[in-house]
């Protein structure tokens, strides 16, 4: 088995973990590891939310999630010899349930906290447990039900440039500007509900090995400056990140711009399965996991990516589909 470079108790909290975790982008949040091309090896990652929803049938921890505290990612992970310019070869040997937490949920976020694109007809925060059966799945919420899940990480990306950044909060700043103030006035804390960007926040930002944001006695003196800046990990972008993708699966390959030295990888939001998108929010099921990873390095492969705006940063990442089916 691949040894395991990222180690998570999902018991614990996110800022209790051995190896300190994150849930924003920036360029000088510190890698906590660094691999070798052609190596193998294993990191673990806890559920998106940081443990806050629980495998009970109440969907209070739903309706009063902190979604300024999400989503929860494992790394920053450094590739010894990737140079921005580079492109990331990430291959998907293998992923599944943590051992000993082979459980997931699904939700619908109430309308005064996230809501959803169907807020309108489905206002209340609900919730689904699902107990996991090796490739199936069955839910004492959702009776008569079992279905076989393809298992993949929600969220996945190297860190952006100190460039990338500034074009994204400017970007996302313009959004926010057009929409105006009347998504001002809610108060869902994951930024307003449907929104067109969530803004840099410090509230709940974890940092890695700078700090996070309840540790004021042990934070890094930068932290207040990263905090201010850092991307929330919401949206997709150039990075990668937030993709959602159902078949980005066991066997598959990801192909990532490199934007900073050591590329600096991280990952998280692991669902067993997915639809066609998250049209709740949280329309997954969502879990802690692992994922069998094998990077390489291919030099100046940036330039290979498709180009999808006016600089060579505003490319396109793109994967290959793998041996699990789609469905």
């Amino acid at each position: 088995m691949a040894p395991t470079l990222i180690h998570v108790d999902p018991r614990k909290k996110p800022w209790e973990q051995q190896t300190p975790l994150h849930n924003r982008w920036h360029p000088d949040i510190p890698p906590v590891v660094t691999v070798a091309e052609g190596e193998t090896f294993r990191v673990e990652t806890v559920d998106w939310t940081g443990g806050q929803i629980k495998n009970d049938d109440s969907a209070d921890d739903i309706k009063h999630v902190d979604l300024t505290q999400v989503h929860y990612l494992s790394g920053p992970i450094a590739v010894e010899t990737a140079q921005p310019g580079d492109l990331l070869k990430v291959e998907i040997l293998n992923l599944g349930p943590l051992e000993g937490d082979e459980w997931g949920f699904t939700g619908t976020f109430h309308k005064d906290n996230g809501g959803g694109f169907l807020t309108d007809h489905y206002p209340q925060a609900t919730k689904a447990c699902w107990d996991f059966e090796g490739v199936y799945c069955r839910s004492r919420h959702i009776p008569g039900v079992r279905f076989a899940g393809l298992i993949h990480p929600g969220l996945i990306g190297t860190a952006p440039s100190a460039e990338l950044l500034a074009i994204w909060n400017e970007r996302e700043k313009a959004l926010v500007d057009e929409e105006g103030t009347p998504a001002q006035k809610t108060s869902c804390s994951y930024c307003h509900t449907r929104p067109l960007a969530c803004l840099p926040n410090k509230s709940g930002a974890m940092l890695g090995k700078l700090g996070h944001f309840s540790d004021k006695m042990n934070m890094d003196t930068n932290w207040d400056r990263v905090a201010s800046e850092a991307a929330r990990t919401v949206p997709g972008r150039e990075n990668g990140g937030n993709c959602d993708i159902k078949n980005l699966s066991r066997g598959c390959v990801l192909y990532l711009p490199v934007f900073v030295k050591g590329a600096n990888l991280s990952m998280g939001d692991m669902h067993f399965s997915q639809g066609d998108g998250e049209v709740s929010f949280c329309g997954a099921i969502e879990m802690s996991g692992f994922l069998e990873l094998k990077l390489s390095v291919i030099k100046g492969g940036m330039k290979l990516l498709p180009v999808v705006g006016p600089t060579p940063l505003h490319v396109n990442p793109i994967f290959e589909v793998g041996t699990s089916r789609a469905r």
